[in-house]
């Protein structure tokens, strides 16, 4: 049963000065033990012109500690990529359920380089390269049958074969530059919480915040201000 008194684990006291490098080890941690098929998967949350939240889990590509900020891709034109785009703000949330530990990360949104964004996609799995051309995310489509014709034009536009969805295929070897519409973002920690769960629910907690001076296509940060949080 969760929260019974056999896990002991807290937070260090005195409070760590660089939280992102806790986060960097929690994340490897939870790699290695593979207690989960996507231990880098977080729940992105923005919010649109009046407001209105919404959330969506992407995959968390990196974290730098220094100078303090996380990289994730995805479509520039989907809901996410528009709210982004117009608010240039973000939370995001980590939750390793196994290991008793979650990350939140509130902060600032910019786009990574261009080459960067090249870089990484470069990376990525043949059907996953064509994909990305493929789909006008978060738009309407009249059937799956029509989702599938425009993934076989799209193959066929490369002279790629229609993908069959096994990771595992061969790549046939085509070149597939990124699509324009597609690249990477980095969310600039403003305020960041570690949470490590507690018996009894007194859980552990602890607050990180600090200032972002805009400075190139980047931000420099002020120094973390840290306070532990009730549960």
């Amino acid at each position: 049963m969760r929260g019974m008194a056999w896990h002991r684990e807290h937070l260090p006291d005195p409070l760590p000065a660089e939280p992102l490098e806790v986060a960097v080890a929690w994340l490897a941690e939870a790699t290695r033990r593979a207690s989960s098929p996507n231990p880098n998967a977080m729940v992105l949350a923005t919010a649109d012109a009046a407001g209105r939240p919404s959330a969506r889990v992407v995959l968390c590509k990196q974290i730098t500690p220094h100078p303090g900020y996380l990289t994730f891709y995805t479509n520039y034109n989907s809901r996410k990529g528009r709210e982004l785009g117009a608010r240039q703000q973000a939370a995001v949330v980590m939750h390793w359920d196994a290991l008793h530990r979650q990350l939140r990360v509130e902060g600032r949104i910019v786009r990574t380089s261009a080459a960067d964004s090249d870089a990484y996609f470069a990376t990525r799995n043949w059907q996953s390269r064509l994909g990305a051309w493929v789909s006008q995310q978060s738009e309407p489509i009249g059937s799956r049958a029509e989702l599938l014709a425009k993934v076989a034009m799209t193959a066929l536009r490369f002279a790629l074969p229609a993908p069959d969805g096994d990771e595992q295929a061969s790549d046939p070897g085509q070149r597939i530059p990124r699509p324009p519409h597609w690249g990477g973002y980095q969310l600039w920690a403003e305020a960041i919480e570690l949470w490590v769960e507690g018996s009894a629910r007194i859980h552990d907690r602890a607050r990180w915040e600090r200032q972002l001076e805009p400075r190139g296509a980047g931000f420099e940060p002020g120094p973390w201000s840290v306070s532990r949080l009730q549960p």
